[in-house]
C-alpha cells in the first residue's frame, strides 16, 4: 500500500495532468476561429477568382459573337463600334480586378462583371 506522501504526489500529477489536457482542449477551442478566418478568407479569394474568371470567359466570347454579328451584316459599323468599346472596356475592367487579386491589393469597384 503506498504511503500517504506517495498518494498525494500521485494525485498532484493527476490534477497538473488533468490541467494540462483542459489548458490545451481550451487553446485549440479558442484558436479555432482564428484558424477558420484564414481559411474562409482564402476560400472567399478563390471563389472570387473564378467568378472573375468565368467573367472573363463570358465577355471574351461577347466580344467574338459581336464580330460575328458585324461580319454577317447583322448590325452597323457604328453600331458594332460602339458595343465592340462598351465589350472591350468591361473586359478590361474585370482584367485589372483580376490583377489586383493576383497582386493582393483590393480591387476597384467592380462595375458589374
Amino acid at each position: 500500500m503506498p504511503s500517504p506522501a506517495a498518494a498525494v504526489t500521485i494525485d498532484a500529477v493527476e490534477y497538473a495532468l488533468a490541467l494540462l489536457i483542459l489548458l490545451a482542449l481550451v487553446a485549440v477551442f479558442v484558436s479555432g476561429p482564428l484558424r477558420r478566418d484564414e481559411t474562409a478568407v482564402e476560400a472567399a479569394e478563390a471563389d472570387r477568382r473564378a467568378e472573375l474568371e468565368a467573367a472573363k470567359e463570358l465577355k471574351y466570347r461577347e466580344i467574338r459573337d459581336a464580330e460575328l454579328d458585324f461580319r454577317m451584316g447583322k448590325v452597323s459599323e457604328a453600331d458594332h463600334r460602339t458595343t465592340d468599346r462598351e465589350l472591350r472596356a468591361q473586359a478590361i475592367a474585370i482584367l485589372e480586378q483580376i490583377d489586383a487579386l493576383e497582386d493582393g491589393r483590393p480591387p476597384s469597384s467592380p462595375d458589374g462583371p
